[in-house]
């Protein structure tokens, strides 16, 4: 999956979906360093040093191997401000899996710009990619998160009890899920 050699940006009707560029640097930082954007990733916000590390490998991260993660900024057309990123991760190769993963900045919250750009991120993992099932995972109390997936129609495969545990406490966690015949289904009749 050669990820080098395809076009972007992707256009959807108020967004602009790219790979991240040295300048977003100010705006990923706004949103990665709050505690309420990793309350569900099962870590805490990286600061200082580590946060930089972790721009630096979203602007080189390859996408060749088993767990390697493409991310895309995501930015508003009105705006033209970086309000959030989307990641496909390959997951399997050999079985043509990928998975899907969203961060938004909240003061952007509530739009329905997350469901827009996960929905154009499928779209590309499907039509560019050649992904035949993506999923995504969830913290069963990530309302949000289950709203922007059920609202793509993907399907819930499982509900994961107690799976994942941070400062002390256990998380359950659900798995969502879509064919690539599935999804050009959808869209098709949409």
């Amino acid at each position: 999956m050669n990820i080098e050699s395809l076009q972007f940006p992707i256009a959807t009707g108020r967004l602009t979906l790219r790979p991240f560029v040295a300048e977003d640097f100010s705006a990923y930082a706004a949103y990665h360093a709050l505690p309420e954007v990793y309350r569900y990733l099962y870590a805490a916000p990286p600061g200082g040093a580590d946060l930089q590390k972790q721009f630096e490998r979203a602007l080189s991260a390859p996408f060749h191997a088993d767990g390697d993660a493409f991310r895309l900024a995501v930015v508003s057309n009105a705006g033209h401000a970086v309000i959030g990123e989307t990641v496909l991760k390959l997951a399997s190769k050999a079985a043509l899996q990928g998975e899907v993963g969203y961060i938004f900045n909240p003061a952007f919250a509530g739009k329905g710009y997350a469901t827009e750009a996960v929905a154009s991120t499928i779209d590309f993992g499907f039509s560019n990619l050649g992904f035949h099932r993506i999923f995504a995972r969830l913290d069963t109390a990530n309302r949000g998160s289950v709203g922007v997936v059920e609202r793509l129609g993907l399907r819930r495969e499982a509900h994961l009890v107690q799976n994942d545990r941070f400062d002390g406490e256990w998380g359950d966690e659900y798995i969502y899920a879509v064919l690539a015949s599935e999804w050009r289904q959808r869209r098709a009749t949409a």
